[in-house]
């Protein structure tokens, strides 16, 4: 049985959709689809009933797949144990979004060169499915990105960076413990935007208002956003982390406000299935340590 074929089944279910599958396989939707028709002469039976765009398991398909899932796995397994690895006193490639690479990465990686002082790292900045990809095609050895979810990955939670309102030293919502959506929305705001879903949520706050908020600067750029509060220019929602030092220089203050509680961007450590094990936990104990996660 085509180990290729089966793959193509257990993605297009994992992803919902035979584009989706192709694009995470890296082929054009005619050979995922290809692939199918392959295994269900194989099997002598039908996987997919095809109803107009959609393809839903049939009974057969459902009663396949944890098989598939089963037999994916296990060679999966085999392969990362047969092929062989590259010693880990030799690189670690490293790829991380570019937050990650400002705010993290200085502080984590002096304590990791502690614990592996034998091993070169070698860093490669990137978005989320970019990083991904050059995980799965081994291009990276590990990805610190948002949080996903692949068959073919590890994927462990790094840390959780909530967002808060940030205003300069002097600021009246300094003394403010009431604040509402009103007085925010007419003050001089700077947005920082950075495509993530979590971004969707703060815009969602000032719906209700009948003026648009008074956002006076955007930009995806997290330095900039907060030079910008601090030579005053406006106040502005931002990821703790990337504030830390400002907090704790009393250069920054976040301030209370209920509508972003539990509002946060995940950050999440992904690796090939089986692989780079013992460095990822020394990874999640250097977070602990260094208190990540605001």
């Amino acid at each position: 049985m085509n180990i290729e074929n089966m793959e193509a089944f257990v993605y297009v279910i994992h992803f919902g959709s035979f584009n989706k599958a192709a694009e995470a396989l890296f082929l054009s939707q005619p050979s995922v689809t290809a692939r199918i028709q392959s295994l269900e002469r194989e099997l002598d039976c039908r996987l997919f009933d095809r109803l107009g765009k959609q393809a839903v398991l049939t009974e057969e398909g459902k009663r396949f797949l944890p098989y598939a899932q089963q037999i994916l796995q296990t060679y999966q397994k085999g392969r990362q144990h047969v092929q062989q690895k590259r010693k880990l006193a030799g690189e670690l490639r490293i790829g991380c979004t570019v937050s990650v690479a400002h705010y993290v990465v200085p502080e984590l990686l002096p304590l990791l060169q502690e614990q592996y002082p034998d091993l070169h790292f070698k860093f490669t900045t990137g978005v989320t499915d970019e990083l991904v990809g050059k995980v799965l095609s081994k291009e990276i050895d590990i990805g610190f990105v948002r949080s996903v979810a692949h068959p073919n990955l590890a994927s462990v939670k790094f840390y959780e960076d909530p967002i808060r309102l940030h205003v300069y030293e002097g600021h009246p919502f300094v003394e403010k413990d009431d604040l509402t959506v009103e007085a925010i929305g007419s003050q001089p705001l700077v947005f920082f935007e950075c495509g993530a879903l979590d971004w969707q949520r703060v815009h969602r706050i000032f719906e209700s208002l009948r003026q648009p908020p008074n956002v006076v600067i955007q930009t995806d750029n997290s330095e900039m956003a907060k030079k910008l509060v601090m030579k005053k220019a406006g106040i502005c929602f931002l990821p703790s982390m990337c504030v830390r030092g400002e907090v704790a220089e009393g250069r920054l203050l976040p301030v209370h406000f209920p509508e972003t509680a539990g509002i946060s961007m995940q950050t999440n450590i992904v690796t090939a299935q089986g692989e780079h094990e013992d460095i990822v936990r020394a990874l999640l104990r250097i977070g602990r340590k260094l208190n990540f996660g605001g």
